[in-house]
């Protein structure tokens, strides 16, 4: 038999100040990362909201075919009101009437610009603003 010699190797590992460096980067990497999709969902919002506000509108178009007129407030698009002779709806769920954000669309019938004016406020909520904030309405 051979008498075999086991070498001890030296087995290095990382230094604590190489682990940091590799967490800083990969947490620089992640908020560049969460800021552009952050920024890609309000994208996805807003379209959504001017899609939502077209469709909408076909659905008041709809109430007025049968009605003779586009309805008092949005909400008669979901429940029977007691003045409508021809209702043959629902016309639109509830959840129809929030855009992607959940804040009511402006309504008004008779409208400025139409039969009615249905107008979707933006991220905000609010009339005005710039940006995702912008209004837009059925008449545009």
């Amino acid at each position: 038999m051979q008498n075999r010699q086991i070498r001890g190797t030296a087995v290095r590992g990382f230094t604590l100040l190489e682990m940091l460096a590799v967490i800083v980067l990969i947490g620089i990497i992640g908020a560049v990362v969460v800021t552009q999709v952050g920024k890609n969902v309000d994208k996805g919002k807003y379209g959504a909201g001017k899609a939502q506000l077209t469709t909408l509108g076909q659905k008041i178009e709809n109430y007025a075919l049968d009605n003779g007129a586009p309805p008092p407030q949005l909400e008669d698009l979901v429940t029977k009101p007691a003045t409508a002779r021809n209702w043959q709806g629902p016309y639109a769920k509830e959840s129809d009437l929030k855009d992607p954000w959940g804040h009511p669309f402006g309504y008004k019938a008779p409208g400025d610009h139409g039969s009615f004016d249905l107008i979707f406020y933006g991220q905000d909520g609010q009339p005005g603003g710039e940006g995702y904030s912008a209004d837009v309405g059925n008449w545009q």
